[in-house]
């Protein structure tokens, strides 16, 4: 497939997309968020786009994507034609990459989880807190970002599997102004800052998918000239990383609506592994589009 462009031109009409990843059966969770999508772009007048987050090879299944379809029909909804599949653009993540390679703000990266976890350990086994991102998980540890070439070469010739990851503060030394992004959500809203930094060297590519969350949403958003991104609200720090590259790789940012999340009964947020609340469950349990409606708020 040939390489895309970075960003679209400008669309005439508001663009939302539904972006779940088929690696499980869709939960209340992912009803709200499509549901959302879909009702918000009615009441705009926009478009509504579906595409398949399949990245993951090894996790996501044509099983689990014709459920989607299925589960979504259900729902009442419609979207354009052809749906976007990530395991068709591999080509855009990688001339994605390129251009940050190109402007040196990418390094491979050698440590594996359990060394991650071991020098982690270690650290804190003296009482000291090793620094953690949004989510809670240790930040990368800064060995890979000052390897030398000679030796990176070396240990990539020798076949150490390696991720790429993005060198945060060289990143943010090309950016001259805040970053901020505009948020119209069940948080916070307005003109929200971005602050990158509290998640150090994110991972872009790794090695065993041809590129991460934030480098492919990133680039998807632009190519489908996405204008309302409408996702969890478990989301929402993670935004300072797609600003920035939306920033570095000269892309043009949505507008964010980050909304509540569905809980389980143990007060944690739905995962696809919990039966109970899939949509299939549901449906085959007798429950109406209705019904659906109701049990998310809508």
């Amino acid at each position: 497939m040939a390489e895309e462009t970075m960003s679209a031109s400008p669309p005439d009409k508001p663009v939302y997309r539904f972006a779940p990843s088929p690696n499980g059966f869709l939960h209340l969770g992912h009803a709200l968020s499509a549901l959302l999508n879909h009702d918000m772009a009615a009441a705009n007048g926009g478009r509504f786009l579906l595409r398949i987050e399949d990245i993951d090879l090894t996790r996501c299944t044509p099983r689990f994507e014709q459920a989607i379809y299925r589960d979504l029909a259900w729902l009442g909804l419609e979207w354009e034609e052809p749906v976007r599949r990530q395991s068709e653009h591999f080509d855009a993540y990688h001339a994605g990459l390129g251009r940050l390679t190109e402007m040196g703000l990418v390094y491979p990266a050698f440590l594996t989880r359990g060394e991650v976890k071991a020098r982690v350990a270690a650290f804190e086994a003296d009482g000291k807190n090793w620094p953690r991102d949004p989510d809670g998980s240790p930040l990368y540890p800064d060995d890979d970002r000052h390897r030398g070439e000679t030796e990176r070469r070396k240990l990539i010739a020798n076949g150490v599997r390696h991720a790429f990851r993005l060198d945060m503060q060289k990143a943010l030394g090309l950016i001259a102004a805040p970053l901020n992004w505009s948020e119209t959500g069940d948080g916070e809203r307005g003109e929200i800052r971005a602050e990158p930094s509290v998640w150090g060297d994110v991972i872009l590519s790794r090695s065993d998918a041809p590129s991460s969350y934030h480098l492919s949403v990133t680039l998807d958003d632009a190519a489908q000239g996405i204008t309302h991104v409408v996702r969890g609200l478990d989301l929402f720090e993670a935004t300072a990383v797609h600003r920035l590259l939306q920033e570095l790789l000269g892309l043009t940012p949505p507008v964010y609506h980050h909304h509540r999340l569905i809980m389980g009964k143990d007060g944690r947020k739905l995962s696809k592994s919990e039966g109970s609340t899939g949509l299939a469950a549901l449906r085959d349990q007798g429950l109406s589009i209705g019904d659906i409606r109701r049990l998310v708020g809508l």
